[in-house]
């Protein structure tokens, strides 16, 4: 690493304040310089409390600070791709929160703007830097557990506050949008390739939301997917890949926190082991993949990723909204 990469932030959202600004703080690679709100005195309270040196009262003052070098956006998703594509054509790197945008279209248009700057940009996916997930990928492709035939995985909780943003369509809430798309995610990572049709049911709340979204993945050549997502149950995170020789397991999936994980190999022949990992921050195991990008290493996860996520979730929705009809992503 040639220098420190200055990080600006564009909003007070407690992701960023709680997971990822202490993420990049621990880390030598990062400085936090600047953090901005739409409210000055709410960023400079903030930013006091973070240590962090300066607070602007608007995302257009952060972005034209020469001293900053690359961006954490948190918005809400409806303003991933209006702030990332400013922040890039102001010449900054920009990690985005998932999923990075609305739809494939947007997608595209970011990494294009990101491409035509001749700058980074990341979808922030942190569970999948976590040496857990990376080991049992790596296991998958192995063979460890034979043909792989069905991906099951699961993320819910109860989300009881009504005016919560994801309670809203235009501002790009849901279940699927905000768990279900780590379900997505996993499952084609796990195959290792896409699926080539989807099927989809969910329930909708009085704003139009889904709360609740059950979805089948068909990969083709045997291999299924399965999962669901939601806002009106109880907390659960899970990912249980099941092949012809054996079964792997990862508890609490995702978001786990900075605690010992383990993974559960079961074997036909009755061979049983487990994995067992340290407490890792994911954040910024991902900020530091991201910022070894910045200086030229490939990332981990090429940004056209996520559209490939996005794409598998745009056909999910569109097999939801025709009661489960099977779509081709």
């Amino acid at each position: 690493m040639n220098k420190v990469i200055r990080w600006g932030i564009l909003s007070t959202a407690k992701i960023g304040r709680t997971a990822v600004i202490p993420a990049l703080q621990s880390s030598p690679m990062a400085r936090v310089t600047a953090m901005a709100s739409r409210r000055e005195d709410h960023a400079q309270t903030f930013a006091d409390q973070l240590g962090i040196p300066k607070a602007y009262g608007s995302y257009d003052a952060l972005l034209a600070d020469p001293e900053i070098d690359a961006v954490y956006n948190p918005l809400p998703n409806h303003l991933h791709k209006p702030w990332t594509i400013q922040a890039v054509e102001a010449g900054k790197h920009v990690l985005c929160e998932k999923p990075l945008a609305l739809n494939t279209a947007e997608c595209e248009e970011m990494i294009a703007a990101a491409t035509a700057n001749g700058v980074q940009l990341m979808e922030a996916f942190m569970y999948r830097y976590h040496p857990r997930f990376t080991t049992a990928r790596q296991m998958v492709q192995d063979g460890a557990i034979g043909d792989v035939r069905t991906i099951e995985s699961a993320f819910s909780f109860v989300l009881a506050d009504k005016t919560n943003i994801r309670q809203y369509p235009e501002m790009g809430g849901g279940a699927l949008m905000d768990v279900g798309c780590y379900c997505v995610n996993i499952s084609r990572l796990m195959a290792g390739r896409e699926p080539v049709v989807v099927h989809a049911r969910m329930q909708s709340t009085p704003t139009g939301v889904d709360d609740q979204l059950i979805a089948i993945l068909d990969f083709g050549e045997g291999l299924m997917a399965h999962f669901d997502c939601g806002f009106n149950q109880a907390p659960r995170q899970r990912c249980l890949v099941s092949g012809t020789e054996g079964n792997l397991e990862m508890p609490m999936a995702f978001n786990m926190g900075q605690v010992k994980t383990k993974l559960i190999v079961e074997k036909v022949s009755g061979k049983h082991r487990t994995h067992r990992f340290p407490a890792v921050d994911m954040y910024r195991l991902m900020a530091e993949d991201f910022m070894h990008a910045i200086e030229g290493r490939p990332p981990a996860f090429p940004i056209e990723d996520a559209v490939g996520n996005m794409r598998v979730i745009q056909a999910l929705f569109a097999s939801a909204r025709e009661h489960g009809l099977p779509v081709t992503p």
